[in-house]
């Protein structure tokens, strides 16, 4: 009988611990959805050399990215993507120059349909906002913008590919600065293990409508899903390099760490 029962309470564990993992794979697949109905709370650090007229300046941004999503009706989802960078420049544009502080916030809705379609597609679109948070001129544009926002992409076993894009134009803000009309294109490639490892490739590219340059890294991170207590967090980081990038802009290799705690509903 004490056997029996142990063979029993083993096997009992050993489902549920399937199933826990099996959830915790599914968060990992549903990090992957920038629409997903998901609350987290990705924090982003970003390193990059190189800038300036010398090449000397460098550029340390966390970026703070809440994303929250609210279901509004049946058949559809509206999620809030917010970006905060905190903003840490040496010898930018001119050596000797040092600032720290926030910098300007983007601030995207998209609206989504909670099912994908039948073609197993998940999309999502809406407004997207350029607000002017910046604490130093030289960290942000002084300027208002708005503009369209969308994602398409599909999750295929543990394969999710596809794209976000937006485009902001300023309408408002201070008339001694640049306006902003910027478009912003991110193709995506992840792959999530049976041990919620993923692996992801994607490339950032922006294009200014005003100095007509690119800005495109091409990033590669690796990223673990883990507990601490009840907690459930991502972990990880990897390595951009900057295909292009405008006069006095980074050059080279850059590095991403980034800590995602998640608050499944």
């Amino acid at each position: 009988m004490k056997t029996a029962l142990k063979i029993v309470l083993i096997s009992s564990l050993a489902v549920v611990a399937a199933a826990n993992a099996q959830d915790d794979e599914n968060y990992a697949q549903q990090l992957s959805n920038p629409v997903a109905n998901l609350i987290s709370m990705p924090i982003q650090v970003n390193y990059d050399e190189d800038f300036g007229v010398d090449n000397e300046g460098s550029a340390l941004r966390i970026n703070v990215q809440p994303v929250i999503p609210f279901s509004i009706s049946q058949d559809w989802n509206l999620i809030s993507r917010t970006i905060l960078p905190v903003l840490n420049q040496d010898d930018i544009p001119f050596p000797g120059n040092s600032e720290f502080g926030l910098g300007d916030t983007v601030q995207s809705l998209f609206f989504s349909p909670k099912a994908p379609t039948e073609s197993g597609w998940i999309w999502g679109a809406g407004p997207v906002f350029l607000i002017p948070t910046a604490t130093d001129e030289t960290l942000g544009s002084e300027k208002w913008g708005i503009g369209p926002t969308g994602v398409v992409l599909r999750q295929s076993g543990p394969w999710t590919y596809g794209a976000l894009a937006n485009h902001i134009e300023s309408f408002a803000g201070t008339g001694r600065r640049a306006d902003v009309s910027a478009t912003f294109i991110q193709p995506f490639l992840t792959y999530v293990t049976p041990t919620q490892t993923t692996f992801g490739l994607n490339t950032e590219s922006t294009y200014d409508w005003e100095t007509n340059k690119w800005s495109t890294p091409i990033n590669f991170n690796v990223y673990q899903m883990l507990k601490f207590g009840e907690q459930l967090v991502q972990i990880g980081g990897g390595v951009r390099y900057w295909v292009t990038a405008p006069d006095a802009g980074p050059e080279d290799w850059g590095l991403r760490l980034q800590f995602v705690l998640l608050f499944p509903k």
